[in-house]
């Protein structure tokens, strides 16, 4: 039994992970600062919050990135 499927598949795994925290941090961060903005300069809340729904949705795609990376068909014939 060979050990680099299983790394391999282990480390799929690992990247979707890190993704999913990466983006769940850098949505945290985005909901903080925009907060924050808002609370600075509450007449420009309208602008504030389009560009970090945006923000947030640009985030949010890099685990689904992730996730079709790791689920891609493997060529035929390969290991």
């Amino acid at each position: 039994m060979s050990l680099m499927p299983i790394l391999a598949e282990m480390t799929g795994n690992l990247h979707v992970g890190l993704a999913a925290l990466g983006a769940a941090v850098g949505v945290g961060f985005i909901g903080m600062k925009a907060s924050e903005a808002v609370g600075r300069n509450p007449g420009a809340s309208t602008k504030i919050l389009v560009q970090s729904i945006l923000a947030i949705a640009f985030a949010e795609a890099i685990v689904f990135y992730a996730l079709f990376l790791v689920q891609a068909p493997k060529p035929p014939g390969g290991p």
